[in-house]
């Protein structure tokens, strides 16, 4: 089966990549860069699958950042993630591709809403302000396969939720960094330069699940070719969370960091809690991990090793 990847030099991307050949390796993984296949160009991703023929797509592309770069920029958050989504999503029905699995995130939720969620609760409630342009661009993707796949019999277009992703190949120490890979690069950081103290936005009571990658990119090539058997959302979740202030304190631990925390409360921490419910993906052979310190160790061990280059 020859799949078109998008963003196959993020962390997602990057993990499928890898772990392609040995979890499916009837699968060929076709990632262009940028450069080869810009996808906020609608006529340049039309050419390109005019020209390229496959049988599914993995739509892992996305302009993704933290709390200050989505504060920072909603409008390019939005209109950027609105034309990509539409031109991936779009050009693989038009050229008749049968298979679809689209990224969504956790912020496609309500802000505050019941813990865990569940799948019937995207727009059940408003959205977290700080990080809504991207969240309503996914909801729109994830409608878009929706109906592309209700009003065609023969496209099996999903998407799937995942919970907060970190692992070996993240943005670290940039302004696209996500929690686990901030606090890595901060404790990391302060203790190769003898900090005593690092800050921590906010309270640090917010709670937030993460899984690493490779669990989802294990998840994704081992049903790509049986996708007609997922609902159209599926949430893919650690099934535990945890305290922004624990996170930190685990990274430290592991780290051999011993300097104190600090907290700004003038700093935003959006939504103070996103547990997701993945009993349905369980109901389906889905197994969360039970621990996630050995995956926050390599991701660390991946850090250093990156400043030590």
């Amino acid at each position: 089966m020859r799949v078109l990847l998008t963003g196959g030099s993020g962390m997602l991307g990057q993990s499928l990549l890898r772990l392609a050949p040995e979890i499916a390796p009837d699968l060929t993984l076709i990632a262009p860069s940028r450069a080869d296949l810009p996808l906020t160009d609608r006529a340049a991703v039309a050419r390109w699958f005019a020209e390229n023929p496959v049988d599914a797509v993995i739509h892992a592309a996305a302009r993704v950042g933290g709390i200050q770069a989505n504060i920072a920029d909603p409008v390019g958050f939005l209109s950027e993630n609105l034309v990509m989504n539409e031109a991936v999503i779009m050009g693989a029905h038009q050229a008749g591709v049968g298979r679809l699995v689209f990224l969504g995130s956790s912020c496609m939720y309500p802000r505050d809403h019941r813990q865990p969620l569940v799948e019937e609760d995207v727009l059940a409630a408003p959205l977290e302000p700080t990080n809504e342009g991207y969240a309503l661009s996914k909801i729109t993707g994830a409608r878009l396969c929706d109906y592309i796949s209700r009003q065609v019999p023969d496209r099996a277009y999903r998407t799937l939720i995942p919970c907060n992703l970190f692992g070996t190949g993240d943005h670290f120490g940039s302004a696209a960094s996500h929690l686990i890979a901030a606090i890595i690069t901060k404790v990391v950081d302060a203790r190769n330069e003898g900090a005593g103290e690092v800050e921590i936005w906010g309270t640090g009571r917010a709670r937030r699940e993460f899984l690493d990658v490779d669990h989802l990119s294990r998840f994704i090539l081992t049903r790509l070719p049986d996708l007609e058997a997922l609902p159209w959302l599926l949430n893919i979740g650690a099934g535990r969370d945890h305290s922004v202030d624990d996170y930190y304190r685990m990274v430290a631990g592991l780290a051999g960091w011993q300097g104190r925390f600090v907290h700004d409360e003038t700093k935003p921490e959006g939504m103070m809690a996103k547990l997701m419910s993945s009993a349905k993906a369980e109901a389906i052979g889905y197994a969360p991990p039970g621990d996630i310190t050995p995956d926050l160790a390599r991701a660390i061990a991946a850090y250093e090793s990156r400043k030590a280059g």
